[in-house]
């Protein structure tokens, strides 16, 4: 069963804006859905106490990032080391509440969810003007701090007791509609300098995963994108839809045929994705999600 989800989003509200980056439910909401769960309660919720955190936590963060660095210009957010601390605070809730053999076995048989390593490229890397990461690193030297940085992150929880991961790969950058509006790629394509630097991270990302599993049997999970859609290149909601600026705030106006959309704004995929995402990486085959599918490893 999922227990503990890092860096994912909650408190939809039927499709409107509300600040979640989605216009419904999120990649793990839909695969909490799948395992039989609800709606996992954010960290930072009041109601994130005492047993309610026995079917798990959301440590979500916007704009958070693997680097400490990444998102500053955004004002506060939870780096992953920060997520980690959080997770920390509800591991004394979870020991006040069960034994020590309760817990070994619960944390055993918990899952994972990570999905970073976006906002470092988007919120970090690629934007030049706020952070000289890209001065300093080539692309594949970056990728490397990430990866190394992300390993001791992993161990820090697997060293609490945390056995089971499904590392998220990040997605092709350069066809979301904040790089699209940059101009930089031609018509009915994707700017493949941003492509790229993710597919590099990805390739360092599947080494991990398989030199996690020959020492610990960690998981997880590749890039998927979604297919068959009719609008690729903007997004559902956000200022400028031509192809959007910003993310979808409260009070701002979306699209009617949100069915039809990839993105819900400049950077977020929509609740018809995120199904389809969530299906796939449940049930998939290993080009999916590599080794185990998230539907074996609750079997474990």
């Amino acid at each position: 069963m999922i227990r503990f989800v890092l860096n994912l989003f909650y408190n939809f509200n039927g499709g409107t804006p509300s600040g979640r980056f989605c216009n419904g439910k999120t990649f793990v909401d839909y695969i909490g859905q799948l395992l039989g769960l609800p709606i996992l309660l954010p960290y930072t919720s009041p109601f994130a106490t005492g047993t309610n955190v026995v079917r798990g936590v959301n440590y979500a963060s916007a704009a958070g990032g693997i680097l400490e660095d990444t998102g500053r210009h955004l004002g506060e957010r939870f780096s992953l080391s920060a997520q980690v601390v959080n997770f920390e605070s509800t591991l004394s809730e979870l020991r006040s509440q069960m034994g020590d053999e309760e817990i070994v076995n619960y944390l055993a048989k918990a899952i994972v969810v990570m999905s970073l390593g976006s906002n470092d490229y988007i919120n970090n890397y690629m934007l030049p003007s706020f952070y000289s990461s890209s001065y300093i690193y080539a692309p594949k030297d970056f990728a490397d701090l990430l990866i190394n940085s992300y390993t001791r992150q992993i161990l820090a929880l697997r060293s609490l007791g945390l056995r089971k991961f499904l590392l998220g790969g990040v997605g092709p950058l350069g066809c979301i509609p904040n790089q699209l509006a940059g101009g930089t790629a031609s018509t009915g394509k994707c700017v493949a300098y941003a492509n790229n630097v993710a597919a590099i991270f990805n390739e360092r990302l599947k080494s991990l995963v398989d030199d996690l599993n020959t020492k610990y049997n960690n998981n997880d999970s590749r890039t998927i994108f979604a297919y068959g859609f009719n609008v690729t290149d903007r997004g559902c909601c956000g200022i400028g839809r031509n192809r959007g600026q910003i993310t979808c705030l409260p009070f701002s106006v979306p699209c009617d045929n949100r069915k039809e959309h990839i993105f819900w704004d400049a950077f977020h995929p929509t609740e018809a994705v995120n199904r389809i995402l969530a299906q796939r990486a449940y049930s998939g085959s290993p080009s999916d999600c590599h080794p185990l599918n998230i539907q074996q490893m609750a079997l474990i």
